[in-house]
């Protein structure tokens, strides 16, 4: 028996929508692990970092971009296009990209010692007075530590075992190999005993570790390798078997010296998925050489930003962080907007100096022109599509398993409605709706727990071409005459 007044709560009939991280960078490749911060350098491990300083501090920091590619986009990516949140994963494993080095000589002058090699690992150094020797005790003969260039200093303490009068010492240590880290590296796998992955397979630890959802996919130094490309495509398709994101990738500008030749390389290599976008050539600043796809990320993430992480907008005709477009070998390539129109013509962002500076130009991605499909030929469009389905599935993953019922295809329907309205009004759509069609729900799916919500939707497509005709008006010789 119940006597009185009850109060029972009903489900909220209409969700907020759980918007999808659109410019997330994820980030493979080599970093100067030598110089990290942490007790365990981070290897095959995601590393989310919000700045600079939190990059440079958890894998170390190296302007030998070649040797560590994850460098050049700490430095673009944080500090010139203020960006951030990025994932790196770094592949340079210690425990296999290594050469030993043996009873080595350096000088010691006034007490101190430098070992000037690149990638020493502080923990292997082993220091004594002759190759014959024992080796001496840190914290009592000697104490070493990184300089601001990345050499390790040696000092003598006083009352130790090296005396003012030693003028040389012997060393012995661990140097990592980055020259030894190959494509297969950051491919990466699945280690069959220990079910360990590695590589670009890491992509699929982003979001279970971090609630963040890979936007852009990245391997600056690497994406050129055609197997490369080929396993970026392939995982920016299905990240945990549900979700996309854009891939962008580099033509090499070591064996491609002509842009003419480009287009070819690109369909040779079958860089032609509507999940790519394909740069060429290089960018430099001052001294540094950044290769395309690196700021080609800072100029989408920048965008994003100001549109409130809506991916609606091109990042064509936006600027650059640039002041020339390089070759590998340091030629310059000037493009003309003839020769930058061929580029985007066969699906390839370049840059161009022509009007406001150094901008990126170019809104296909690289199915374009095999494919015209607005949706898999435009950047912005084919973003817009994986970022509101990417949101969709975060939004109504807590619908999962609930009885299929009115109340459930109402609570679908009035909440994706609001939400697509809401983006229509703030012009990032041109419009859109969601149907629960009975065409598309037969009586067996029903039955057997499927249903399909078709969702309508337009992104605006940038505006490629402005056309202006002129048109001499004869009409308008009357005005020379009195009234």
């Amino acid at each position: 028996m119940r006597h009185g007044v009850y109060v029972r709560e009903v489900p909220t009939s209409v969700l907020p929508p759980a918007t999808a991280s659109a410019s997330l960078p994820v980030v493979f490749g080599t970093a100067p692990i030598h110089l990290s911060k942490r007790d365990k350098a981070p290897v095959n491990e995601p590393i989310l970092c919000y700045s600079y300083a939190e990059a440079v501090e958890a894998l170390g920091y190296n302007e030998d971009w070649k040797a560590y590619t994850l460098c050049e986009m700490m430095y673009s990516h944080f500090q010139l296009f203020q960006q951030g949140p990025v994932v790196f994963i770094n592949v340079l494993d210690p425990a296999k990209h290594k050469k030993e080095v043996s009873d080595s000589s350096v000088s010691l002058v006034k007490g101190a010692a430098t070992i000037n090699q690149a990638g020493v690992l502080l923990p292997s150094l082993v220091v004594k007075l002759t190759s014959a020797g024992q080796p001496l005790v840190k914290g009592t003969d000697y104490v070493a530590a990184f300089d601001n260039d990345g050499s390790i200093v040696i000092n003598r303490i006083d009352g130790g075992a090296i005396t003012e009068s030693q003028t040389t010492l012997t060393v012995s240590y661990t140097q990592l190999d980055p020259t030894s880290v190959t494509s297969a590296d950051v491919i990466g796998g699945v280690d069959a005993s220990s079910g360990s992955l590695t590589g670009l397979e890491l992509v699929q630890q982003v979001f279970p570790r971090f609630r963040l959802l890979p936007g852009l996919l990245l391997a600056p130094g690497w994406s050129q390798d055609p197997v490369v490309g080929a396993v970026m495509k392939a995982k920016s398709t299905n990240i945990n078997g549900h979700f996309r994101c854009m891939a962008l990738l580099d033509i090499p500008t070591d064996t491609v010296k002509k842009y003419t030749d480009a287009p070819a390389w690109k369909e040779q290599n079958n860089y032609t998925a509507e999940t790519q976008a394909v740069c060429y050539p290089k960018l430099k600043l001052g001294d540094y050489v950044f290769h395309q796809s690196t700021q080609l990320a800072g100029v989408i993430s920048t965008v994003d930003e100001k549109n409130e992480g809506v991916p609606y907008e091109s990042p064509s005709n936006k600027p650059y962080q640039a002041t020339g477009a390089v070759l590998d070998d340091g030629a310059e390539v000037l493009l003309g907007i003839d020769q930058a129109n061929y580029l985007n013509g066969q699906g390839i962002v370049a840059p161009l100096n022509f009007v406001g500076g150094w901008k990126c130009w170019g809104n296909r991605t690289a199915a374009y022109p095999a494919v015209t499909d607005p949706v898999k030929s435009f950047i912005p469009v084919r973003r817009m599509f994986d970022w509101i389905g990417n949101s969709l599935i975060l939004t109504f993953w807590q619908k999962v398993d609930d009885p299929t019922n009115k109340r459930l295809v109402q609570t679908v329907v009035d909440s994706v409605n609001i939400w697509l309205n809401g983006l229509q009004a703030a012009g990032y759509i041109l419009g859109g709706r969601v149907e629960f069609l009975k065409s598309e729900n037969p009586t067996t799916d029903l039955m057997n727990g499927t249903l399909r919500f078709h969702v309508f939707v337009t992104p605006p497509s940038p505006a490629e071409e402005i056309q202006f005709p002129l048109e001499y008006d004869p009409s308008y010789l009357g005005g020379l005459f009195a009234a």
